[in-house]
């Protein structure tokens, strides 16, 4: 059953052109996409491609101007549901200090659950397992400023977490942040949606974290381009190259041995299939 319905959504910026004239410029043209219940989405595309604008519609923070979202049957565009919206999905930002706002890691966490109106021992209850859940309990105490990228995105994803939402989206968590907070962030967010079931939707431009979800949808000029498993996806390389994105290393390599002759059945997507792929071809 699906959990978020995008129906032909569509969604527009009104921007000045050289002559100052006002122009209508549609980040999203025509955009049906559907999310199941507790499922690992990565969505991917080059800048501009609409990729963060679509996150933003599956929470609310923005609506369609044509076609519709649905987030459990719900319309996003019903302005009375809105706050039940945001409760079912959460969002986390690129940037970990736009979403921070207490001087100590468990107020900021509480600080959801507080507005919402949670009673404060639940609240309690709920921190601690946020905090839990990122591997971030021991630095409950700590002052968010006096902490690393990967480790302030994960006090984010946690104050996320502790509003208990049905599905996360993530725009470009990882993006500013050096390998260990990378990977720190991947094994929180792949242990949620394994463990805790929460239907997660990773915006990125990695490939190794889009081949880690169940499904890649690749955005171009505010579009849906293709769609499908990582492998069925990334085995696409030449449509994938003629829209300017990339594909993961081996896949590249693969293809490049393919074209020149060699025997390759199935395009490897990690290191370690590559280190497979290769051995088989040298015997």
């Amino acid at each position: 059953m699906e959990f978020i319905s995008a129906e032909n959504v569509s969604f527009y910026y009104d921007t000045d052109d050289e002559q100052q004239n006002s122009v209508r410029q549609y980040a999203l043209n025509g955009v049906d996409l559907e999310i199941k219940k507790g499922e690992f989405v990565a969505l991917l595309g080059h800048n501009g491609c609409g990729k963060s604008t679509m996150a933003k519609q599956l929470n609310a923070m923005l609506t369609p101007v044509g076609g519709d979202i649905f987030v459990d049957s719900v319309n996003t565009k019903d302005d009375k549901k809105t706050f039940d919206i945001r409760r079912k999905v959460g969002l986390v930002l690129q940037n970990p200090d736009n979403q921070l706002v207490a001087s100590v890691v468990e107020e900021d966490v509480a600080f959801g659950p507080e507005n919402l109106g949670i009673e404060p021992k639940e609240i309690r209850r709920r921190v601690d397992k946020a905090l839990k859940d990122v591997d971030m309990s021991e630095y409950s105490k700590h002052s968010p400023s006096k902490l690393s990228g990967g480790q302030k995105q994960r006090v984010a994803i946690a104050g996320i977490i502790a509003m208990e939402p049905d599905c996360i989206v993530l725009d470009e968590p990882t993006a500013m942040l050096d390998p260990k907070g990378r990977q720190e962030v991947l094994d929180a967010v792949i242990k949620l949606n394994k463990e805790n079931k929460i239907t997660i939707v990773l915006i990125t431009h990695y490939m190794d974290e889009a081949v880690l979800a169940d499904r890649v949808v690749v955005m171009d000029k505010g579009k849906i381009l293709t769609q499908g498993t990582p492998q069925e996806v990334f085995s696409q390389v030449q449509l994938l190259k003629k829209h300017r994105l990339d594909v993961p290393q081996g896949t590249e390599l693969a293809y490049k041995l393919k074209c020149s002759g060699a025997n390759i059945d199935k395009m490897p997507l990690t290191d370690g299939e590559c280190i497979e792929m290769l051995e088989g071809i040298l015997g």
